[in-house]
């Protein structure tokens, strides 16, 4: 099975740089994985965003 994901925001948080990046599950439930950038990628949090601040879970509202 393949899987795929959609960067759609860099950040700048306080404590190193990082991408929130949109994928889906392999139920087809909708995720946002926020992850620091190299050289040391680690995953921060991941969570089923809102609707209510998401359009299509890509763009913020």
């Amino acid at each position: 099975m393949r899987y795929s994901g959609w960067l759609i925001e860099l950040l700048n948080d306080h404590y190193s740089p990082s991408c929130l990046i949109y994928g889906m599950t392999k139920n087809g439930r909708d995720l946002h994985v926020q992850v620091s950038l190299p050289p040391k990628v680690v995953v921060i949090t991941a969570y089923e965003p809102d609707p209510s601040e998401w359009i299509d879970c890509r763009v913020r509202r």
